[in-house]
Formats: structure tokens, C-alpha cells, sequence
């Protein structure tokens, strides 16, 4: 497959509603917030993650689609994959890159050969890192920086019971036990990224298939991931920014600020997709598409 021949950058517009789309364990699990502003956080990472999931899900690792960070499956072992490739043990990469010139090489395009999110994300191989190889970081043509929310957000604590108790001796003292968890009543988040077509061309080999699957994995990529802690979450809209050409022909920064959300005349507290209103001038674009995947 050929790399990606166009650069391309996006906005994802996604909601929550009655949930807590990114806890952040150093608070309690609360919902990420900027202390400063009270506007909501997601993390590239926890977006990454539910990619990861959707392909996953989708291609049941078929060739060539196989997940590198996944749960349950520890990072060495796919390593050694590689390792037993280019025939060398883990232990001894350094003494094989004496025998072998082009062994990272073989070993960088072996792992995004059969790993849809080291071609897309990149990835931090240790194994061969720590075997003093150059290709232990790999620099994915795909980034997400982290999502914030349209408006400032006031996560709520609700006490929730039930009336199982843990032990036999608590059964004698009490017929409920308490919990909590924390939910916004709503929040509209936006995240921008960007596709470098340089960096798949020259690193990962990230193609035009590849680029689809991403687009679908994006639209798609809360519908596997239904949760009572995440409540009601949705892709919205996710608008790309198509240059013709592999550097691109328009800042970023200044194709994002096309991409307008607002809240409706009339609306205080949002509460629903429906109170905002989202428009994208697409007018005087010069060697730039914009397309409207939903």
C-alpha cells in the first residue's frame, strides 16, 4: 500500500452527557478540569486509546492490523516478533546491528507493517531501544493534541447505594453500603489533529486505507465504548482540512480558527448538541479541501 500522498488536519467536535468522559486518577477520578478557566480536558491519550479500540474490534487482528498497545498483552512480546524476524534474540541486538547494517530498518518496518497504530501513532519500543537501535521511537504521522471543552464545565458528585453488602460482618450493621462518582450534566468537547504525509511517507507508511479506517475508527469510536461512568457520549463532527500537498499549503492554526462553535442566542447553560451552533468558512481556501465526514 502507498503512504499518504496529502497532508491533513481535522476537528473532532464530541459530547457528553450525564458522564465523566476522561477521570483523572490524581483527583479522585473527577472529570479532567483546567483549575484556571473550569473548561473540561481529554486527553490525547484516552481518544488514542478508543481508536485503538474501534480497529481492534473491527479487524479482530487481521494481518497488517494488529494493535501494539492493547490490555493484557505485554509490549516485549510483540517485540519479540520482530526480533525473531530479523532472527536475532532480544539480549543481542546490539551485537546483530554488527552483522547486519540494515537490521533497524527491517525491524522499524516489521512492527508498522503488522501494527495499525504504529503506523498511525507511533510508538516507544524499549526492547530495541535498550539494544542501543535507532528504531525504538517511532514517530507516527498521526497526532491528537488534548480535547477542551467549548464552555466552562461544573462536575457534580452524586451519591449512588446499593443494597449488596461486602461482608458478613457489615450485613449484621447495615442493609446499604454508599459510592459516588462523578458525572458532568453536559459538555461539547473539541480536539484538533494532524496527519503528516511527510512523516508517513519517510517513517510508518500510513495509506490511504489506513486513513479511512482513522476517519471511521473516529466517527465510530464511542459507539464499542458505552459505559454508566461515561454516560451519553457522541461524535458530533468531524471536519478535515485536505491539502494538495504533501507540506501543506495553509497554517494549521489559522484552517482550526475557520471552525467556528457557539452557543445559540438565548442559551445560558448548554445542555444539548442543539444549543450551539457550528459553522466552517470554507470560502478563499487555495490549494486546501475541506471535507465534512459527519
Amino acid at each position: 500500500m502507498e503512504p499518504i500522498k496529502n497532508r491533513y488536519d481535522f476537528v473532532v467536535l464530541f459530547d457528553v452527557e450525564n458522564g465523566n468522559p476522561n477521570g483523572d486518577p490524581d483527583a479522585g477520578n473527577m472529570p479532567r478540569i483546567d483549575p484556571e478557566t473550569g473548561y473540561g480536558i481529554v486527553t490525547d491519550v484516552c481518544l488514542k486509546r478508543k481508536i485503538r479500540n474501534y480497529v481492534e474490534t473491527l479487524k479482530e487482528d487481521a494481518p497488517g492490523y494488529r494493535i501494539y498497545i492493547k490490555d493484557g498483552v505485554p509490549l516485549n512480546r510483540s517485540d519479540a516478533e520482530a526480533c525473531a524476524y530479523v532472527g536475532a534474540a532480544p539480549e543481542k541486538l546490539k551485537e546483530a546491528k554488527k552483522t547486519d547494517p540494515d537490521i533497524e530498518v527491517k525491524i522499524r518496518d516489521f512492527m508498522c507493517r503488522n501494527f495499525f497504530d504504529i503506523r498511525a501513532f507511533g510508538a516507544v519500543m524499549t526492547t530495541f531501544t535498550k539494544g542501543a537501535l535507532n528504531c525504538g521511537q517511532v514517530r507516527g504521522p498521526v497526532q491528537l493534541g488534548f480535547s477542551r471543552s467549548i464552555d466552562p464545565v461544573l462536575p457534580q458528585e452524586i451519591t449512588i447505594t446499593r443494597i449488596a453488602i461486602t461482608t458478613e460482618a457489615d450485613a449484621d450493621k447495615k442493609n446499604t453500603e454508599m459510592g459516588r462518582k462523578y458525572i458532568l450534566p453536559y459538555g461539547l468537547y473539541r480536539c484538533e489533529g494532524y496527519i503528516s504525509a511527510n512523516l508517513a511517507r519517510k517513517t510508518t507508511g500510513f495509506s490511504e486505507e489506513d486513513l479511512s479506517l482513522l476517519w471511521e475508527a473516529i466517527l465510530n469510536m464511542f459507539e464499542n465504548d458505552h459505559a454508566a461512568a461515561r454516560g451519553k457520549m457522541a461524535v458530533r463532527a468531524l471536519i478535515v482540512f485536505k491539502h494538495d500537498s504533501e507540506l501543506g499549503n495553509a497554517p494549521a492554526h489559522k484552517l482550526f480558527d475557520r471552525v467556528k462553535v457557539v452557543k445559540k442566542p438565548g442559551v445560558v447553560t448548554p445542555r444539548a448538541y442543539s444549543d450551539y451552533s457550528v459553522t466552517v468558512d470554507d470560502g478563499d481556501l487555495q490549494g486546501v479541501e475541506c471535507l465534512r465526514k459527519a
